[in-house]
């Protein structure tokens, strides 16, 4: 499976992303704001219709930093989510409901009412929280790696990352791939990804509240995703009112691909949707 780094189980937030996962140091233009007791990083990039770029978890805003360029007419909002790069999450709970609401208190803060967005993972189970949550914002997005609920077999991950199965190996090997190299972060980023085993009440998309989604919105899926059967983002498409469906052949959850021709052929589909070419 492309892209996909193992430390004995693949996990959601140890992708090995292809555009500048784990570029070193704070980027130029990093800024921040204090919303709903979170300090959040971002960067704003371009001028145009506002877009926001969310990535997964245990990644950072830096993710996108090789494909801006590929938004020409756009500008790119793109923020460290809470506890990940240089934001800080004071809770120590990670929620993608409280997120959302993250993510729109940065929003108000840039004077920013109506914008498009591109989710990956976590960053698209974000977006399902924001455009159901306030839909009249949301006026196209891109869910990348996305589903409903988190099913058995990305709770079995979950579950196989118990605190004592977490040696200081693992913790150091991935801080030393992750801006900073932060140990404590690391560690935190661990206890809170094992906690999704639990957690039943963050992602509860039913049919009829995911059908109060106004945005036009492409699913895009890996066929080979292990922690997403693939009936789960065709049930988002399914409900989703304005929606498209993308399945990738021999994707896995992250489902880019690594070549730079088809790097290019996946934005630019990216692209014609956002722009509204699509009937």
């Amino acid at each position: 499976m492309r892209g996909l780094c193992r430390l004995g189980v693949v996990l959601l937030w140890l992708v090995c992303f292809p555009f500048d996962a784990h570029a070193q140091g704070k980027p130029d233009g990093l800024q921040f704001v204090d919303t709903n007791g979170v300090t959040l990083a971002y960067r704003v990039v371009g001028e145009g219709q506002p877009l926001l770029m969310l990535h997964g978890f245990g990644l950072n805003g830096q993710i996108w930093g090789s494909v801006a360029q590929e938004f020409p007419g756009y500008q790119l909002i793109i923020p460290d989510l809470p506890g990940h790069g240089a934001s800080t999450n004071p809770s120590g709970t990670f929620l993608h409901r409280d997120v959302a609401v993250d993510m729109f208190g940065l929003l108000d803060h840039l004077g920013v009412s109506r914008f498009d967005a591109v989710g990956f993972s976590s960053g698209a189970l974000t977006l399902l929280h924001m455009a159901t949550s306030q839909p009249e914002r949301v006026d196209a997005m891109v869910l990348i790696g996305a589903a409903p609920y988190f099913p058995e077999q990305a709770r079995k991950a979950f579950r196989s990352y118990a605190p004592d199965s977490v040696t200081p190996q693992m913790v150091a090997q991935r801080a030393a791939r992750w801006q900073g190299g932060d140990l404590d972060q690391t560690r935190q980023l661990f206890k809170e990804f094992y906690e999704f085993k639990d957690n039943y009440r963050d992602l509860n998309f039913t049919p009829p509240l995911l059908a109060t989604i106004r945005a036009r919105t492409l699913v895009i899926a890996g066929d080979r995703d292990m922690f997403f059967p693939v009936e789960l983002p065709v049930e988002i498409y399914r409900a989703v009112p304005q929606s498209y469906l993308w399945i990738i052949p021999n994707g896995g959850h992250e489902p880019y691909p690594t070549a730079d021709s088809g790097k290019a052929h996946f934005f630019s589909v990216v692209r014609q949707f956002l722009a509204g070419n699509w009937r």
